[in-house]
């Protein structure tokens, strides 16, 4: 019986016999690496063999060119996408099983019209696209952490910054109340365009020397009126406004940061019909005496008010006398009137109402004028005053008369954690005094002194003693029966000469 290998190719073709004796090593070698594969012979040898390692492959021709293996989506995506595309003519939400709704809210463009997602949308991820898209800085926090408040409000600030009087339909702004009253919390509005200025006529009449400025100037310069606006916001706790223009350029005018006489009896009703106020700021806008007071006079007896900041103005004494009868009319406690025209007499009243409040906790007159007349006046309030943290008296031409009072305050007041003495003149005894009252007190955290004159050696050891007030602080709040280690005070480093 014989058998036959067939190499693949047919010019080396060779017989090898079963019964014969096995090929030897040269053979081997003549006929090369082959296929061990083995043909039966048992039957007769067909007439022409084919390689066998051939592999045949199997090829299928798809009728349709688009044909795809893709799966047919589900009908709940299809409803999904019928629901998205067509949002704002049939907006469905509520009704749908909460995971299809964040599927839904997902995909919803933030340039939806606000009357379709105003009341509708709650979702924080929703606004916070909303928000990203419309401005690059967003800071969240600053809006209670909501990023639907923050969208609210500032959107509402652009209608107010943007709004010219006699130009732009009040409903712009109206329209939105009912969309937006229920989540905004504060207006902060840094600028108040006036009315449009049409160029006078070369035969308009001159207005004599009779009229008055006001009569012939502020009543076509009055700004958008807040009144309507605030009272639908039935949630509003803050208003910071600026009566000014920004960018102007080359079309400065000193009327345009007029904030008219007009404009102060409708923010003043405004102000206190609003009993949800609890901060009410108003700077940079020239506020005088006389507009002060008709300010201070419709938050007398205010129900919420706890901040009031008139800083950056032209108040005078007769202004301060006022915020004096604040203190005794209100819960007041930040009071704020840094940068103003406050001199002697008014620091006087102030203090007069601060002996006896109870209220408040910082007060701000840096950049006045009080003098040692009026810091004397403050100086000796706090002797009695048990509530007051914070104090800035800077740039106020203060001297070592107010020092040598501050110095014994220091030494019997327990509640001020911060004072600021900074751009006075205060002088190496005035330093010297104010070390001596800082050797017995323990509560004072924070005490700027500098460009005071003071010496270098002075405000040093003042400095050693904060920093031995600041770590007991630190160790009385983490061990509120924490007292003041006899070793820090007997230690020289911390001693006071």
């Amino acid at each position: 019986m014989q058998g036959t290998l067939t190499p693949p190719c047919p010019s080396s073709q060779s017989t090898v016999s079963n019964q014969g004796p096995p090929p030897t090593a040269s053979q081997i070698s003549n006929v090369g690496p082959q296929p061990s594969k083995t043909v039966s012979s048992s039957g007769p040898l067909p007439a022409k063999s084919k390689p066998t390692n051939v592999r045949h492959m199997r090829r299928i021709i798809a009728e349709d060119a688009e044909w795809s293996l893709a799966i047919v989506p589900l009908l709940t995506e299809l409803c999904i996408q019928h629901i998205i595309k067509n949002f704002e003519k049939n907006p469905i939400l509520k009704q749908l099983l909460p995971e299809h709704q964040q599927k839904v809210l997902n995909h919803l463009s933030p340039d939806l019209p606000l009357a379709v997602t105003a009341n509708l949308i709650e979702d924080e991820n929703y606004w916070r696209r909303c928000c990203a898209k419309r401005w690059p800085v967003c800071h969240v926090a600053k809006h209670g952490g909501s990023w639907k408040h923050m969208f609210f409000e500032r959107h509402l600030e652009n209608l107010l910054k943007h709004f010219i009087p006699g130009t732009t339909d009040p409903s712009v702004i109206l329209d939105l109340l009912p969309l937006c009253r229920n989540y905004v919390r504060r207006i902060r509005v840094d600028q108040f365009l006036p009315p449009v200025q049409l160029p006078t006529s070369p035969l308009t009449r001159e207005p004599s020397e009779s009229e008055s400025e006001v009569e012939s100037e502020e009543p076509t310069m009055d700004h958008y009126q807040l009144g309507d606006l605030v009272a639908g916001l039935i949630h509003l706790e803050e208003l910071d406004l600026v009566y000014g223009v920004k960018d102007c350029g080359m079309n400065f005018e000193w009327n345009l940061f007029l904030f008219t006489y007009r404009d102060c009896h409708s923010l003043a009703a405004t102000i206190k019909a609003c009993h949800t106020l609890k901060i009410f700021r108003l700077t940079r806008s020239k506020v005088d005496d006389e507009k002060a007071r008709i300010l201070i006079r419709s938050l007398l007896d205010h129900p919420a008010l706890r901040e009031l900041d008139l800083s950056h103005n032209v108040i005078g004494d007769r202004g301060a006398r006022a915020a004096a009868k604040l203190l005794s009319h209100s819960r007041l406690r930040v009071l704020n009137l840094a940068n103003n025209q406050v001199r002697g007499p008014g620091a006087q009243s102030l203090a007069h109402a601060l002996a006896h409040n109870t209220n408040l906790i910082s007060l701000n007159l840096r950049l006045n004028c009080l003098e040692d007349e009026g810091g004397q006046a403050l100086a000796h309030a706090l002797q009695t005053n048990k509530c007051l943290t914070t104090l800035n008296l800077g740039g106020n031409e203060l001297s070592e008369p107010t020092a040598t009072l501050l110095a014994q305050v220091l030494a019997i007041n327990t509640t001020l954690t911060s004072i600021n003495l900074s751009c006075n003149h205060i002088g190496l005894d005035g330093g010297k005094q104010l070390l001596e009252g800082m050797s017995d007190n323990k509560t004072l955290l924070e005490f700027d002194l500098r460009l005071s004159d003071v010496a270098q050696e002075s405000e040093y050891l003042i400095g050693q003693a904060l920093c031995a007030n600041r770590e007991a602080a630190r160790q009385r709040t983490l061990n509120p029966g924490y007292l003041t280690s006899p070793i820090i005070a007997n230690d020289p480093d911390h001693s006071v000469e």
